[in-house]
């Protein structure tokens, strides 16, 4: 069981009720993909009651099989799900490949449409990509793996930024019945090499250097710093996306993107894979401190990936769909490469910031590609209603019919702000809740049907049960106006496989801790009318604008500096970031010169944690103290840091018990002084 969680300072006003906006269905072309809330509930329920039936014609409806499936749900009865550690398997039998699902029935129906709108860090510096080109590249691309002896079921770790060719990288890879494990291109080379050694990737795929926010990224240059580490590696497909020609390279390993797809065809057909065959990894923070290579299998994420976006979203093959999430993330896996593409739409890939050259780059874009949906982290929201309203005001908006936000729960603040504004009170906002590990939505509303609550991730998607269990004992907390831990009861096709290479590991963190149940990681509430709200980690992962970090995995980084003796890493609340990161360290005195600068160390504890990490895990706050609390066992008491920091030192509870409570009043005086 968990740390019990505190009662909620969140409003869970059942009055605050926001329908849909009127003429919703009217402002697309396309008839409407769910018919209205009644049809949701229909729908929903036999999703429950029968998933192997509701999730078997849905598979057969909207993907193409290479060879049709004899069972959707192996075993059909779900009540067994998640005992011992055992998922069902999904449509058993059969045989699919993602790409084709993606690209090839598309470009054989309108080789002309477009599949792709790169928008370029520099304004007007994109391109699109139709159907039927994106066809080549991906068969080019699948080609040169496949001579470079890539197999079905081997792992390619791709480090690239948010290009078209990333896209290009993840379809050819699954086109030959490979595992992508794509790396953010923001994390440090010792966060890359541990993940090339951990999926025991042989190729690398990357770019000479990236752009971002007017900044030149020496990509390559930390390429080659990790694999100074992966003996293992033979060979890297470098895309040149400056042509910067001192860019370093290593000829017989490395080769160029452009000199490889010329060599090939325009054609390669797809490899069948078995619908439950792994189709990538993708490494999230866990609370151990090492990532987890979260695997997700081929039919189940797909279907999941398709039907999340057509029905949350309203997707149709008419529509842009602009996800400002990058690849490196779960956001930008399902809703900017495989969810639009599925579903035959067009996605938006945005290369660069929301503020650069200036805060009106996103309403440029929508304004620009007559973008339908929207789907954004509410630290980016924050962050332009913070710029103000004028640089909303000269674009044309009209065309957004559905505002997501991902990542985080959105305050009711930013929420009206992203409505009036930027939807014109005329878009639907659809606030998701959904994790890595889930591959698709899990609780959010679907655009035009769904009421919405500012705040609220709404009600559960298709297939998935959510409970809120009583987090000391474990129990289910029946009724509405509950609050605990939020857990799912039965296995739903796109939830994640495993833990690539520690199965016990998977079944520690996801199953173990609640009885037949999947253990979310996250507190949450039901209140008066049903509706769900997610109430934030209840283990030790923070959340920094929508990215999960390991607090262990930053103590990590910080203890390898020579000064450091002991530290602990706590979320803190960020207007915004969401979270920031607080770190209490503990320095070695005796190795501490009498005239340190601690201003100094402080520098060069952050600067140990971009390195180790990457810039986005860089402590906020770092706070200089003697002693951690701790219990007689030696655990340090996160909790007690965390209330500190939140100025809550009148709740800390009993701290007799701790070995160490004269640490605390300390702790509470470095904290004050730190707020002068």
């Amino acid at each position: 069981m968990v740390e019990q969680t505190q009662k909620s300072h969140i409003s869970l006003d059942h009055e605050k009720m926001h329908a849909p906006p009127e003429g919703f269905f009217e402002r697309s072309t396309s008839k409407p993909n769910l018919a209205d809330f009644a049809t949701y509930q229909k729908m929903y329920d036999q999703s429950i009651q029968d998933p192997a039936t509701f999730f078997g014609e849905q598979a057969k409806q909207t993907l193409d099989w290479i060879r049709p499936f004899d069972q959707p749900r192996f075993p059909a009865d779900k009540k067994d799900d998640f005992k011992n550690g055992d998922l069902p398997a999904w449509f058993v039998g059969g045989q699919i490949n993602a790409a084709y699902n993606c690209v090839d029935r598309w470009a054989a129906k309108d080789p002309n449409k477009v599949a792709i709108i790169y928008e370029g860090d520099e304004p007007d510096s994109g391109r699109k990509i139709t159907y039927g080109e994106l066809l080549k590249d991906v068969c080019k691309l699948a080609q040169a793996l496949t001579k470079l002896g890539v197999k079905k079921g081997d792992s390619v770790a791709v480090y690239l930024p948010m290009i078209p060719e990333a896209v290009v990288t993840l379809l050819a890879i699954v086109r030959i019945g490979a595992m992508h494990s794509v790396v953010f291109a923001g994390f440090s080379s010792t966060s890359l090499k541990d993940r090339i050694l951990d999926a025991d990737s042989r190729i690398v795929i990357t770019a000479d250097e990236s752009k971002r926010g007017g900044k030149t990224i020496e990509t390559k240059k930390i390429v080659d710093d990790a694999l100074k580490d992966c003996p293992d590696v033979r060979n890297v497909i470098v895309f040149k996306r400056t042509g910067n020609s001192h860019v370093p390279f290593s000829p017989g390993r490395d080769l160029w993107w452009h000199d490889e797809l010329a060599k090939y065809g325009n054609y390669f057909p797809p490899t069948p894979v078995d619908s439950e065959d792994p189709m990538f990894l993708l490494y999230t923070s866990g609370s151990t401190g090492k990532p987890k290579g979260v695997q997700h299998n081929t039919a189940g994420y797909l279907l999941g990936a398709l039907l999340t976006t057509k029905y949350t979203f309203d997707v149709h093959e008419d529509d842009v769909l602009f996800t400002a999430g990058d690849i490196g993330w779960i956001t930008g896996h399902t809703y900017c490469v495989y969810g639009p593409l599925l579903n035959g739409a067009t996605s938006v890939v945005f290369e660069g910031t929301p503020a650069y050259p200036n805060f009106s780059r996103y309403w440029e874009i929508v304004d620009k590609y007559k973008v339908n949906q929207f789907y954004v982290a509410p630290t980016a929201l924050r962050l332009l209603k913070r710029a103000g309203h004028k640089y909303v005001e000269p674009y044309d908006l009209s065309s957004l019919r559905v505002l997501g936000s991902v990542g985080e729960p959105i305050a009711a603040e930013v929420w009206h702000w992203y409505s009036e504004n930027v939807g014109r009170n005329k878009a639907h906002v659809v606030d998701t809740y959904w994790q890595t590990e889930s591959g698709s939505h899990l609780l959010c509303p679907l655009a035009g049907v769904t009421p919405t609550k500012p705040g609220s991730a709404s009600l559960p998607f298709f297939g998935i049960e959510p409970k809120i269990l009583d987090p000391t004992t474990g129990e289910e907390l029946k009724g509405n106006d509950v609050e605990g831990v939020l857990a799912i009861k039965s296995a739903w096709p796109s939830i994640t496989r495993g833990i690539f290479g520690d199965y016990n590991r998977y079944i520690d963190t996801y199953l173990r801790p609640y009885a037949d149940h999947y253990f979310s990681g996250d507190g949450a509430a039901r209140d008066l009318d049903g509706f769900y709200w997610i109430l934030g980690r209840v283990d030790d992962v923070v959340n920094v604008s929508g990215h999960r970090l390991s607090t262990a995995e930053v103590e990590a980084a910080l203890i390898e500096h020579d000064l450091v003796g002991e530290s602990a890493v706590v979320g803190y609340a960020d207007d915004l970031t969401g979270q920031a990161i607080a770190a209490y360290v503990s320095l070695k005195k005796h190795k501490l010169p009498a005239d340190a600068d601690l201003e100094a160390i402080k520098k060069e504890l952050i600067l140990t944690v971009r390195k180790e990490i990457g810039p986005f895990a860089a402590p906020k706050t770092v706070l200089f103290v003697d002693d951690l609390p701790k219990t007689r066992s030696g655990k340090i008491m996160r909790r007690i840091l965390r209330k500190v920091l939140a100025g809550e030192e009148d709740s800390l509870g009993d701290i007799s018990t701790l070995s160490n409570p004269q640490a605390v009043s300390q702790i509470i005086d470095v904290v004050k002084t730190s707020r002068k």
